[in-house]
């Protein structure tokens, strides 16, 4: 017998079991939030028990999305709490329990004699789900504060790892990882059509969901991404009832003015290293605040702006998030693969969009580090004299 696919054994997981756990990374874009509600609303649908867990808050540009309200805000391990008792000297008659006054009572009758507290221990017992579905991340730590605080759990429980990165580091028992997608959202298509086999099983709130993914990680079809399947994808997302016109009005053409004021920002400190074929801006922490933007609203900034320089290979935006220093890329030469770029701080991503992040620190003490790193790469990519 031909040994399965991974897609194939995704769908026997998805089939034979009956709790889930679905996860994506932090800083979630669209394709992250559309995939992890799709694949939610489809097990829902299906009779699962599913957990969806994001442990920040959702960028409000995806306040659309429909069942945004099921994701799952704080995490405690869904794990059982075990109460042992020695039984070895007094055997146990009966065994049961009642609630009363907020607190449970487990009551239990001995055979003979009496039992007591140095009989009774406490333990953790095994976690509450059969699978761990993690989607659009490269590795596990880019889970955050799932991964820092339960890393037992991604041993103890198998974990399905479906994603479309180049850098991706197969983490999973099984791993679907589809290099030719656009997206997750893209991959999960053809899964939930293989689980349910029924090409109608699509409703709106799912096709949405996925359209969202395919549409964001594309930037509407404009980038080199962009292949005759995922169009036709779409295409049968939009004819499931996928709010097209919903998605596009809701990333591209609405912004608060406080987003159009941080954008603002980002221009002025706009930097042209024309010498070394790149632009780059940065966005601090007191930017935010000065014009009383959220941290999510830088979001989008790289590829409708700064990625419409030109004469140059990539651009590069540097912001200040939740403690930490962000850097997403954005190439403009189709030939320069800047995911390249984003492995030099220990991040990754495609060969036209790219991110890391510096844990702890801030732009004061990094932006001159981070920009002659990158200026000493372009020299030798690029034979640049030290005199540029």
């Amino acid at each position: 017998m031909a040994e399965l696919t991974p897609k194939q054994q995704v769908v026997e997981i998805l089939r034979n079991q009956k709790k889930f756990l679905i996860l994506t990374h932090k800083s979630v874009d669209g394709d992250a939030i559309g995939s992890m509600l799709a694949l939610y609303m489809t097990l829902k649908r299906l009779g699962k028990e599913v957990v969806a867990f994001y442990g920040e808050d959702t960028p409000g540009v995806f306040h659309y999305l429909p069942g945004l309200e099921s994701i799952e805000k704080s995490f405690n391990g869904s794990r059982s709490f075990v109460i042992s008792v020695d039984t070895s000297e007094t055997k146990a008659d009966k065994i049961m329990y009642k609630v009363e006054d907020k607190r449970l009572d487990i009551i239990i009758t001995p055979k003979e004699g009496l039992f007591e507290e140095k009989m009774v221990s406490f333990s953790r017992g095994q976690f509450n789900f059969d699978a761990i579905f993690v989607l659009d991340s490269t590795d596990l730590e880019r889970l955050g504060t799932v991964y820092d605080e339960y890393p037992e759990i991604f041993y103890e429980v198998p974990v399905v790892n479906i994603d479309h990165h180049a850098g991706n580091d197969h983490f999973g028992k099984i791993n679907l990882v589809d290099l030719t997608a656009t997206s997750t959202s893209e991959i999960l298509v053809s899964v939930i059509e293989a689980l349910t086999g029924d090409p109608k099983f699509f409703d709106e709130k799912i096709a949405t969901a996925l359209l969202t993914g395919i549409i964001t990680d594309t930037n509407s079809f404009q980038n080199t991404n962009t292949t005759p399947k995922s169009l036709t994808v779409a295409a049968q997302l939009v004819a499931a009832g996928g709010d097209q016109q919903s998605i596009i009005k809701n990333i591209y053409k609405t912004k608060p003015l406080s987003t159009l004021r941080l954008w603002g920002r980002a221009l002025s400190n706009l930097h042209d290293e024309s010498e070394y074929k790149f632009v780059w801006s940065q966005i601090f922490k007191n930017d935010y605040l000065e014009v009383g933007a959220a941290e999510d609203e830088s979001s989008g900034l790289i590829d409708e702006l700064l990625k419409t320089a030109s004469g140059v290979d990539f651009a590069l935006l540097l912001s200040e998030k939740k403690g930490d220093v962000h850097g997403s890329l954005r190439s403009i030469n189709r030939a320069k693969d800047i995911s390249e770029i984003a492995k030099l701080f220990g991040g990754g991503g495609h060969s036209m969009a790219a991110a890391f992040q510096l844990n702890g620190t801030n732009l004061l003490e990094n932006s001159n580090m981070i920009i002659e790193k990158i200026k000493a790469f372009q020299r030798e990519q690029n034979n640049i004299s030290n005199n540029a």
